[in-house]
């Protein structure tokens, strides 16, 4: 009995990997085609774009993970009850029920690395690949500040220095002209300056010490006296429209969710719908990794009941199944993000729901119901070569 789950168990990890890497290998092409601007942009190479999609897995596996361990086990006991293993089995008086313990170990190993994913990894990623691409930004805008020369490469500013350091990006004499707004224009002229970063914010800076600004707003001009200025670049325009601001919801750590749905991270200042957000992705992190035990236990009776269907077959209906699932869960969000209705109740429905069928459908396998499908396309055309 050992033996039979431990091959059982092979199976489910090769299908595993073999689906997931598959999906991944999909997305991050969709990826780098929707990213092609801002790599040509950048002149990143290989290594930088491997760094890049690195720390986007863990943000796709979260998602992947539920559907890839679904059809592993969809497929295993399809194609067992294809080669009438399971008949055999059941001959021999092993019932599904002693089949049960790969799966769910299966199941619940994929459940703990989701898990991971949404509690660690998730955040791990976001807040390296948004620091990759401040650092990016900041080496563009760093090589475009040429000592001597009028820069425009930044919309709405302008920049002059007359010495410029490559490899720290500190200027001397430094002359900003800020067209940023609408209503008044501003010259800022300093001695000394530099580039910095903040990744958690997503900002690119132009740190400026001991100057003056001098703003024009109408026929009235006004000069002010400074220790500290910093000049903000727009990284829109640097990162090909990439938005790298304040991070989203999703893009938030684990921690900083709970904080925010506790009172903390100045809650009071956070509005009603910026917190039905918070509140929607806690609930979303911790429904998906429970939704690799709930698919997996659902696919393996919906294998068992189906006999006489191929595998390509087999990949339709668990992705239609999925699909069923994914649309309850997106319809969660949106009704839970809306107020509509609680994200407890909006988010877990699902995973009750296909939990309770599993259970029904498992009873229903055990007791031998199953449906023979059998494709029967142009009945004419079958008859002419008759």
């Amino acid at each position: 009995m050992k033996l039979l789950h431990r091959q059982i168990f092979k199976e489910l990890l090769s299908i595993f990997s073999l689906s997931l890497s598959g999906f991944m290998g999909l997305i991050l092409i969709g990826r780098l085609l929707q990213f092609r601007d801002l790599f040509v942009g950048q002149s990143l190479g290989a290594l930088e774009m491997a760094k890049l999609f690195i720390y986007l897995c863990p943000f796709f596996l979260l998602v992947l993970t539920p559907i890839a361990t679904m059809l592993a086990i969809f497929l295993t006991f399809l194609r067992m009850n294809s080669d009438n293993e399971i008949t055999a089995l059941k001959s021999g008086g092993i019932s599904l029920y002693k089949l049960l313990p790969a799966p769910i170990i299966f199941c619940l190993l994929c459940t703990g690395a989701d898990v991971f994913f949404s509690l660690y990894g998730l955040s791990w990623g976001t807040e390296n690949f948004r620091s990759a691409l401040v650092e990016f930004a900041r080496t563009k805008s760093q090589l475009a500040i040429q000592p001597g020369v009028f820069n425009r490469d930044f919309p709405g500013l302008v920049f002059y220095a007359d010495e410029v350091d490559d490899k720290d990006g500190t200027m001397r004499s430094v002359f900003v002209r800020d067209n940023t707004r609408k209503t008044m224009t501003a010259t800022i002229v300093a001695p000394f300056g530099e580039i910095r970063t903040d990744p958690k914010r997503g900002r690119l800076l132009v740190h400026l010490e001991n100057g003056r600004i001098y703003q024009q707003q109408n026929d009235q001009l006004s000069v002010l006296k400074f220790k500290n200025y910093d000049v903000r670049i727009n990284l829109g325009s640097l990162l090909s429209g990439y938005d790298v601001d304040d991070p989203r919801p999703k893009e938030m750590s684990w921690e900083k969710l709970l904080r925010i749905s506790k009172g903390g991270d100045r809650a009071g200042d956070v509005e009603p719908k910026f917190f039905r957000k918070v509140e929607v992705e806690i609930q979303k992190r911790l429904a998906l990794p429970v939704a690799c035990l709930v698919l997996g236990m659902f696919a393996m009776p919906i294998a068992c009941i189906f006999r006489g269907l191929k595998q390509q077959y087999g990949i339709i209906i668990s992705m239609g199944l999925f699909l069923v699932y994914y649309t309850m869960l997106s319809l969660g969000i949106t009704l839970g993000e809306s107020g509509t209705l609680s994200p407890i109740v909006g988010l877990w429905s699902p995973n009750i729901l296909f939990a309770a069928a599993s259970i029904f459908l498992l009873r229903m396998a055990v007791m031998e119901h199953s449906f023979r499908v059998r494709i029967k396309l142009f009945k004419k055309f079958r008859r002419k070569a008759a």
